[in-house]
């Protein structure tokens, strides 16, 4: 039992904001509603016999992962700590991104990039690197995310016009490096070099 425990805790973990239904934690552990349930009941106490920093709540009919609410002062205070640490390789491409094509939707920037950036969102605005500056006329009205003064002063440039200029492809020089870049990883695999 102990080792569905720590399955559904890392499930939880993963799962983030959204959580976790009783029937996909079943699916995949392969147990019924009922005994994952039990599991779920089962690591709950565990979290709060132990003290430990987390706690899981069910919101919606889903099992979230969530901090103590004893510690909001603490998760207050960690807001407004200075970040020292540089910006991950996801940061900083969506930031380049929002940077060159600025007002810009989180759709649009994940098609440029062709994953997922919620948390690089996230993590750019908590840095105060970039903001919202309103919706999108478009279906849904969209969130337009811009760089701020902040962003300015964090690279050291005077202004937008001061970035670098981006390289230009034509379809063709595209199509080349696309190309070329497969050859690579082909070559990669079949050497195993």
């Amino acid at each position: 039992m102990h080792e569905y425990l720590r399955i559904c805790e890392g499930l939880l973990f993963l799962a983030g904001s959204e959580g976790v239904s009783s029937s996909q934690l079943s699916a995949v552990l392969e147990k019924t509603i009922t005994e994952t349930e039990q599991i779920m009941i089962e690591l709950q106490q565990e979290l709060e016999d132990t003290k430990r920093g987390l706690r899981i709540i069910r919101v919606s009919g889903n099992f979230q992962l969530t901090t103590c609410a004893e510690h909001i002062p603490y998760f207050e205070k960690f807001a407004y700590v200075p970040e020292t640490h540089a910006l991950s390789k996801a940061a900083l491409e969506t930031l380049s991104i929002v940077a060159y094509r600025q007002p810009i939707t989180r759709v649009e920037i994940e098609e440029i990039r062709g994953v997922k950036c919620d948390r690089s969102l996230q993590t750019l605005q908590t840095r105060q690197l970039i903001e919202d500056i309103g919706r999108a006329e478009a279906i849904g009205r969209p969130i337009l995310y811009a760089t701020t003064a902040n962003f300015l002063t964090y690279f050291g440039i005077n202004a937008l016009t001061d970035l670098p200029p981006l390289p230009e492809f034509n379809e063709e020089e595209e199509l080349q490096l696309t190309q070329s870049l497969f050859d690579r990883v082909e070559d990669h695999f079949a050497t195993g070099e």
